[in-house]
């Protein structure tokens, strides 16, 4: 039963490789875009050509697997294994989110861009700060961030990280994005600004902590069911608005 439930994991391993899964990537979007100064949101409108940040929230999913942008396939998280460190874990030389994101900020705001090619780097940051704040997105290289970590979800063989990305979002709440939205961005501006506060590096050494949190609680095969929903969906909820509000800040000082 154990090699049955590995398989199942690694197929669906794949699939699973996407932070948040459609609907997280889109409440991060809306919260950020809630948050943009007028300036800023005057010119993000202009540069995505009238669309909503929530519309390309998604759009490096998808990009990620096409020639044109394979580069950017490891983008997208920042392995980090048991007993290792930030600092003491080897960088991937295809790179990682955390470089990625540092890098593409430092373009943006260099104002050197033409165009085209700042639409494409604010496409990416805009997907690639909700994926730091995805728990398994700092998981283990050993297990592919948890995609090797086979777990029943509600009677359902299937592995930890396509728990993190997409299960427990709709398990959590029935809710579409706005609605995400109106329900957990609720802070008052000193609480905001709280959350707002460090360096991309600092907001991934969290993640990594939440990370850790959820190895420890969720060995291999664990049976999830409704109390393991209960426990996780107060950190879903926060990451979320932290991915929102701090990808908020980044485009106003980029464009505000």
């Amino acid at each position: 039963m154990k090699r049955i439930l590995l398989l199942i994991a690694c197929l669906l391993a794949v699939r699973s490789a996407a932070a948040w899964g459609q609907k997280g990537h889109d409440v991060t979007a809306c919260i950020a875009e809630c948050h943009l100064t007028p300036e800023a949101a005057e010119r993000i409108d202009k540069v995505l050509g009238g669309h909503s940040p929530v519309y390309y929230a998604n759009w490096l999913d998808n990009a990620s697997h096409t020639p044109e942008y394979a580069y950017t396939k490891t983008w997208h998280y920042l392995n980090i294994d048991a007993g290792e460190t930030l600092e003491s874990m080897a960088a991937n030389p295809k790179g990682d989110v955390l470089k990625a994101v540092n890098d593409l900020v430092a373009s943006l705001k260099s104002g050197d861009l033409d165009p085209a090619e700042e639409r494409v780097q604010l496409q990416m940051l805009i997907h690639l700060v909700g994926d730091m704040h995805c728990p398994m997105h700092t998981g283990h290289l050993s297990d592919l961030g948890g995609n090797r970590v086979p777990v029943v979800y509600f009677g359902k063989a299937t592995n930890l990280h396509a728990v993190w990305d997409t299960n427990l979002i709709e398990s959590a709440h029935r809710w579409s994005y706005t609605e995400w939205r109106e329900q957990i961005d609720r802070l008052p501006d000193d609480e905001e600004m709280r959350l707002q506060a460090g360096t991309p590096r600092d907001w991934l050494l969290e993640t990594q902590a939440i990370c850790s949190e959820v190895y420890d609680r969720t060995p291999e095969g664990t049976k999830i069911s409704y109390d393991y929903v209960n426990w996780a969906a107060p950190i879903l909820e926060m990451q979320l608005l932290r991915g929102g509000v701090r990808l908020a800040r980044l485009l106003n000082e980029i464009y505000g």
